[in-house]
């Protein structure tokens, strides 16, 4: 396992495009300087063993000497001993809507960005707790898999977008079933799914998998995004934001199926929400969750970390001194040898 111990001086990096811009800037006024001496031939004959590429490969090589030194600041360690932590906690599967429907605005901005922040907040307030996260559509597909690691889940969360599926639909039951092959296997730990859809366009037995889930010992809970009074769905057409129609060409009207989700909440088990622009209602389900007995999870970390900086600033020594013997001018002594063709 590698990082950096103080990662925030990485941000130095950033001097080396500010420094190869002045440096180019440089030897570009230089050269509008010499050309006001004379013509580039005449000016060849009397320095002879003026350099054309050597200054560069000089800066190349002290750019890369100070990325090196850099890096060396920054604290590069590799974990030296792995071990496992017992810690007290749940598993929890997020399945999440990107059908389409989930674009409609009357959540603000829009059901599936709402959606997206409240589980970003729901992930902050977790501790000791596993997390994966699920999308659907027409289909599910697991986007992380059970893991303790929360910077990871936010930036799958990042990602997630209603193109990430080929098929659209509502497909909750396969959400659900996906959902219960993907807690650890034989993990003892208290296990829950959270649905986060519209419901609408509902297609499979999600009732039934529900059903099925609390045979395995998961709870499932639902939260509904979206107003029953409905909302059209925003779509760009050639530019421009117009909203879905169907073949007579009326605007879609997209609806929170709300009876739906409650008799899924009913079968697993859980508490139905329904979200509104006030709240989303991960909240009310993270006080369910925590009525949740805890039990032990074997968590692998890396427990110790060896500083391995002097590497880096070995390497940034070696080509600093290369850097200070190689001359910006040729060698008179050598400046016939041609090794690998004309000499420049």
């Amino acid at each position: 396992m590698f990082r950096f111990g103080n990662i925030e001086y990485l941000w130095g990096l950033l001097i080396i495009p500010l420094l190869t811009f002045f440096y180019i800037w440089s030897r570009i006024a230089r050269k509008r300087a010499l050309r006001k001496f004379g013509h580039e031939n005449i000016l060849k004959e009397l320095m002879p063993y003026s350099s054309k590429n050597r200054p560069f490969i000089k800066f190349f090589i002290l750019m890369l000497s100070l990325a090196f030194f850099i890096g060396g600041i920054a604290r590069p360690q590799f974990g030296s001993k792995l071990k496992k932590v017992k810690r007290e906690g749940v598993e929890l599967m997020i399945a999440l809507d990107v059908s389409n429907s989930m674009m409609a605005e009357d959540i603000k901005p829009n059901r599936l960005e709402r959606a997206k922040r409240a589980i970003s907040r729901l992930v902050d307030r977790l501790k000791d707790d596993k997390i994966g996260l699920i999308v659907f559509a027409g289909d599910a597909y697991t986007q992380l898999p059970i893991t303790s690691d929360y910077n990871s889940a936010k930036l799958f969360l990042n990602s997630v977008n209603t193109q990430i599926v080929p098929k659209q639909g509502t497909a909750i039951g396969s959400a659900i079933n996906l959902a219960i092959r993907s807690f650890t296997p034989s993990g003892e730990a208290n296990k829950a799914i959270i649905i986060i859809t519209d419901g609408e366009n509902h297609e499979d037995d999600a009732i039934s998998a529900a059903e099925a889930a609390v045979e395995n010992g998961i709870i499932v809970h639902t939260i509904g995004m979206g107003l029953p009074s409905g909302s059209p769905i925003p779509i760009l057409r050639n530019g421009q934001k117009d909203y879905l129609k169907d073949r007579d060409g009326k605007v879609v009207v997209t609806k929170l199926n709300e009876q739906m989700l409650e008799q899924i909440a009913v079968a697993g088990d859980g508490i139905y929400v329904r979200a509104n622009n006030a709240q989303v209602g991960l909240s009310a389900l993270f006080d369910e969750i925590n009525k949740m007995e805890k039990q032990e999870m074997d968590t692998r970390i890396y427990s110790e970390y060896d500083d391995q900086f002097q590497y880096f600033f070995a390497i940034g020594l070696l080509l600093l001194l290369f850097e200070f013997v190689i001359l910006d001018r040729k060698n008179r002594y050598f400046i016939n040898v041609r090794l690998f063709g004309q000499n420049k």
